[in-house]
């Protein structure tokens, strides 16, 4: 085999349930100043933010709560949580929830030691000098945002929505506890495993996959197949207990989340993200069931660039070959109940044009990395289509 290529993630995954209990000694080890940034909503409800402050506490460390992150999160909230972080002297920063509040984290340590709006980094405009210490704690399986130097943020004016790529923001340590997933709703697990799903399928197919990302990415495509409707159908029937639940599955699809941010930080993403990214930056859908709408379009369009891929991603799904992939795709869709379209979330016919031409600003690379490259004609059907 002759290839050349570099692998290069210096993330510590720290995996298991029960590692939550971890985090105070590990981020002792970054600093005494603590930024937790978390949403308004889920760690508070379910009793995590309490019980994260009180192990951070235990070790000594003073704390400071920011608790603005949103979905899809803004520049401007990573700008004003990193103005508090400068202000009150924070030294390494913590992100607790899912991806969004995990990306919003990532930028606030950026934005701390880099006091330029975030999107001119974004953009190259400016280069940046590093990053806070970050230490994540991730409470929804999809991102995967905890293995990855992404962030991914929407600009206030613009609407575009774009990923931060710096190495600094890479975690120093990722704290990875199947248990805290458990509390997620049914409607969020199914939007978030597909996203992680779409993860590894897209790093797998995209023109810059390296043989190590490959092997992780296949892993992580079989993983969900063969675990995320179990899991799904455990929280449809209101499954709570931890000793009843499959938590062999919910590690199985927690470590498939992950894989999917360390893949597609080595291969990027490709045509579903690079489209779906316009489309929740325009209109704020949420992300995975943006995916579910037009990756099956998008598939349907790139099967013969790219035949033997999709065989290889219909037998890990449980399929025959590159002949019924689309259709495994969207039984696994029905069976999450995430059959849906662009229309159905809030996108309208008005919105294709805006879209078709923000996709090549933002997206041109996964675009490019893409087995089959569409022109603007053709990103444009995808989305009617998709409606």
């Amino acid at each position: 085999m002759r290839r050349t290529f570099s692998h290069y993630l210096p993330v510590n995954l720290i995996f298991g349930t029960g590692k939550a209990e971890v985090l105070g000694e590990e981020v002792a080890r970054y600093g005494k100043r603590v930024m937790v940034v978390t949403g308004r909503g889920s760690t508070k409800k379910s009793g995590l933010l309490d019980r994260a402050k009180a192990l951070l506490e235990k070790e000594g460390l003073e704390v400071t709560v920011f608790d603005e992150a949103e979905p899809n999160p803004l520049a401007s909230t990573a700008m004003r949580g990193a103005a508090i972080a400068r202000e009150k002297g924070c030294d390494v920063v913590v992100g607790l929830g899912g991806g969004s509040i995990m990306d919003c984290s990532k930028a606030v340590a950026f934005s701390a030691c880099n006091e330029d709006p975030v999107f001119d980094y974004i953009y190259g405009t400016k280069k940046g000098s590093g990053a806070l210490p970050l230490v994540l704690v991730p409470t929804t399986c999809g991102t995967g945002s905890e293995g990855n130097c992404f962030a991914v943020l929407t600009d206030d004016g613009t609407r575009d929505k774009k990923s931060l790529r710096d190495n600094a923001v890479i975690a120093r340590a990722s704290i990875v506890d199947p248990e805290l997933m458990t509390t997620m709703p049914a409607r969020v697990l199914a939007s978030v495993g597909y996203d992680a799903l779409c993860h590894c399928m897209e790093a797998y197919m995209s023109k810059i996959c390296d043989p190590i990302t490959e092997i992780i990415a296949l892993e992580g495509i079989r993983l969900i197949g063969a675990n995320l409707v179990k899991i799904y159908e455990e929280k449809k029937k209101g499954l709570t207990d931890l000793t009843v639940m499959d938590m062999d599955a919910w590690s199985a699809v927690c470590l498939a989340s992950t894989y999917g941010g360390m893949v597609i930080n080595q291969a990027g993403v490709t045509a579903p993200h690079g489209l779906e990214h316009p489309a929740s930056g325009m209109r704020n859908i949420t992300h995975g069931r943006g995916l579910a709408a037009l990756t099956p379009v998008i598939y349907r369009r790139t099967i013969e660039a790219a035949p033997e891929k999709f065989a290889v991603i219909s037998k890990c799904l449980g399929g025959r070959d590159e002949k019924d992939c689309v259709d495994v795709i969207e039984a696994l869709l029905c069976r999450l109940d995430l059959r849906t379209t662009l229309s159905a979330e809030g996108v309208l016919a008005e919105d294709v044009e805006w879209m078709t031409q923000n996709a090549f600003k933002v997206s041109a690379a996964g675009l490019q990395n893409h087995p089959k490259v569409f022109t603007e004609e053709e990103v444009s059907r995808i989305y009617l289509e998709a409606l």
